[in-house]
Parts: structure tokens; sequence; C-alpha cells
């Protein structure tokens, strides 16, 4: 399929886009007539945006997917995995499949596979670290990295009442990752200097990795440009939690966001 922005994806890589976005969240769509002007999407921004994106720039038609399988298990998104998950089966021909969708970092790690563009998949070599390269970049920019990866489930796995709880941890097929720009608002910039002048010092808790986090601690002001990630200023909420009483005494007047 070619899309207005060139993507270039074969058939079967599509359909398991489709599933991994159309079944694999919170959101929902709308369409309240075959027009596309009119279509209206509802949830979190992050699942709109993620739906819209696979409407507009995929073709997704949300009423096939959802036609097209059935949903047997959900694994709601928590904080603790960064990741949500699904269990479906195609009615056509009765393929049970997993997918997952969370931070990108977390969801390639569990994966072995990947897809190249005729729609074969490969088993990751460079290709995985290049891509960590490049969510690392892409989070430097500010952007929040979500990435989508499957599994094949056999119906002696699905029978078996732990495999909720094993068929996203490894063995995935990598899908692919888009990311997701919250633009800083005006009024944060401002809120911030204010705070600022008055002597009042700021810190943002997020849940976004380490490198979007300071990223988006610069962009709205709290954290000074030239600033490195690794001076103690910007620390991951994992580290924090290990620090012993005296270190976090020591440590709080420096850091400025815990990611």
């Amino acid at each position: 399929m070619e899309g207005k922005n060139h993507i270039l994806l074969a058939a079967s890589v599509l359909e398991l886009l489709h599933e991994g976005i159309g079944l694999n969240t919170t959101g929902s769509i709308f369409m309240p007539n075959e027009s596309r002007h009119n279509i209206k999407f509802s949830y979190s921004p992050t699942e709109k945006a993620l739906l819209s994106w696979a409407v507009f720039e995929l073709n997704m038609n949300m009423e096939k997917v959802e036609k097209d399988s059935t949903v047997l298990y959900v694994e709601a998104f928590n904080s603790e995995k960064k990741r949500s998950g699904v269990l479906i089966r195609r009615v056509q021909d009765g393929v049970v499949r997993a997918h997952g969708k969370g931070a990108a970092e977390l969801i390639l790690a569990m994966c072995t596979h990947y897809y190249v563009t005729e729609g074969n998949t490969a088993a990751f070599d460079d290709f995985e670290s290049s891509n960590f390269e490049l969510i690392q970049e892409m989070a430097a920019s500010s952007l929040r990295c979500i990435a989508f990866a499957y599994k094949y489930v056999s119906n002696t796995e699905h029978e078996d009442g732990e495999i909720h709880n094993k068929v996203q941890d490894t063995g995935l097929t990598f899908l692919g990752l888009v990311g997701q720009k919250d633009p800083c608002r005006l009024v944060v910039k401002k809120a911030v200097d204010d705070c600022q002048h008055a002597c009042v010092h700021l810190k943002m808790i997020t849940g976004d990795n380490i490198f979007t986090a300071k990223a988006i601690t610069t962009e709205c002001g709290i954290l000074g440009p030239n600033q490195e990630t690794n001076d103690g200023s910007v620390v991951e909420g994992v580290e924090f939690r290990n620090y012993t009483e005296e270190e976090r005494t020591e440590s709080v007047e420096k850091i400025s966001c815990v990611a």
C-alpha cells in the first residue's frame, strides 16, 4: 500500500498493524456516515492520534478490523510494564495472535524478529541497535516513541491459563514505531518563568523515558539548555527509588526531573 506519505507496506504487515492499533486500544472511532470528513476519535490524545494515523495514513477500516477478529483477552496499560496487550482470534481461520503496544525501547527489547519491506521476517542483528539509536534520537526531540509488535500463539499455548502473562514478554516480531509530539503550550512556559522569578524551584515527574523527559523539561524552561542528562538533573524513577534517604536529601536540590 502506498499512502500520501509514500508508506509502502506488504498487505500482511498492514493487516497486523490494523489489528495492533485498532484492537489494542482504549479509544474508539465514530463515523456517522461513509465520509471520513465527519469521523470522530475519542479517549486520550495518544489513542486518538494513533487511531487517526491508522485511518488516514494506513487506510484502516475499523468496522472491518472488529468484524474480522474476536478479542479473547485484554491486558490494560500500566505504568510498570509501560505497555498494553490484546489476544485475538481471526474469524476466518481461527489463528490466534497476541499484540503488544507501548514504550518503544521496552517493546523492541521483547522482539527477536522484524519485517522487511517485502513482508518477510528477519532476525534482529544490527537492526535492533540502530532502532535503539533512532528511539533515542526521536526522544531527544521530545517525541514520545510508541512501538507495535505481535506474536503468533498456538492453540496449545492459548489453552494454557498462564499464556496471558507469557506471550508478550519474549519472542515477538517487531512491526514498527511512531513518534508523537506533545507541544509545550505557551502558558506552561510562562508559568515556569513566573515560578522561577518568584524563586520557586520546579520539579517535573513524568512517565516518559529519560531522553524525552530531558527534552520536554528543557523545552518548558525547567532545565537549562546546556545541562546534560548524566549530570544528575534528570534521573529515572527506579534509580531515585533506590537512593538511600541521605542520597535523596543530597540530590533533591539538583534534580529537575524524574523520568
